[in-house]
């Protein structure tokens, strides 16, 4: 058994909206970030290096280009999923996954004219726009309201990490939880999907932590999430600091309990997008378990199959108030 039979994935979505899954290719369209252009800050993220999470694609080419490209990869790559569920090239339909860096920082023709030339695309049936909780405007809002009323569908996938308010300054996120509660209820209020980011093993937090983030994001109301482990990346403010003096990281059965933990606290409609990560050497520094695609989602399911899946702790304890 793989995930789809105790999660709500993101795959089992596409499969019951379109008959197929859909793949993303990400996008690099050359956005940069208020914490890295001198608004908020010049460091960035202190676990942050975009080059270790994007796609293959070259940000110098154009948006066209780089969805022709990542087409032809995602045909020929090895699929995870059995050849009948694969469709063939001519029927084949794909999300523009706008993930680098902040996707919403820039002027609004700026970003219509981007987001526009990814849905000219007649293959893309979906467009997914990562950002952060205080660079969403009302403009930028209205504007993804827009493609939604002309058949795409749009998520905007919001980089939270934790709720607490301490280790967000600690790892010099520049937001805090309220505007992440502000931006979400707005997008909502429109009928905008919402995809939330959260990392496990960030600087000082424990099962407590990702407990409480989780149950933050639940109460704000959310449509999707994103769970992946800390890893130490190249190019990271956390990588000076790791070589200088190590800090201890998430191991890989560790990271399996918790993430399984928190799906089980999970209501069955929330879609999870992914349920981890991984990054490739040399860019990865550590835990050496991040630099296998398939470790972690393993150990995941078999906590999964061993405890329950989705929502199953939710039901046992409705059951006990009955």
């Amino acid at each position: 058994m793989g995930l789809d039979d105790y999660v709500n994935t993101f795959g089992l979505h596409c499969k019951q909206r379109y008959g197929q899954r859909i793949k993303k290719l990400t996008i690099d369209a050359q956005f940069t970030c208020p914490n890295r252009d001198g608004t908020l800050g010049v460091g960035g993220c202190t676990f942050c290096n975009v080059a270790s999470f994007s796609g293959e694609q070259d940000s110098a080419q154009p948006i066209a280009v780089q969805l022709s490209e990542g087409k032809i990869r995602a045909q020929s790559a090895k699929k995870s999923v059995l050849p009948t569920e694969v469709a063939p090239a001519s029927t084949a339909k794909y999300i523009a996954y706008f993930q680098a860096y902040t996707s919403t920082y820039d002027e609004y023709k700026v970003l219509k004219q981007k987001y526009d030339q990814a849905v000219e695309d007649t293959d893309i049936v979906g467009l997914h726009i990562g950002t952060r909780p205080d660079c969403v405007p009302n403009e930028v809002l209205d504007l993804l309201v827009e493609y939604q009323q002309r058949g795409i569908e749009v998520w905007l996938e919001l980089g939270l990490q934790t709720a607490n308010n301490q280790t967000l300054k600690r790892i010099n996120r520049g937001h805090q939880l309220c505007q992440y509660r502000q931006t979400v209820k707005k997008a909502r209020a429109r009928g905008i999907k919402v995809c939330t980011h959260l990392i496990l093993g960030l600087p000082g937090e424990t099962s407590v932590d990702y407990f409480n983030s989780l149950q933050t994001v639940l109460g704000i109301g959310v449509d999707g999430l994103k769970l992946h482990p800390l890893h130490i990346v190249e190019g990271s403010i956390m990588a000076k600091q790791w070589r200088y003096n190590p800090m201890p990281l998430i191991g890989l059965d560790e990271y399996a309990s918790e993430v399984a933990k928190l799906i089980r606290h999970t209501p069955k409609d929330i879609i999870f997008h992914r349920v981890t990560a991984y990054a490739k050497k040399p860019m990865l520094l550590a835990p050496d378990w991040c630099a296998f695609r398939w470790d972690g989602l393993v150990a995941i399911v078999n906590e999964l199959r061993d405890f329950g899946g989705q929502g199953s702790a939710l039901m046992c304890s409705q059951s006990k108030t009955v």
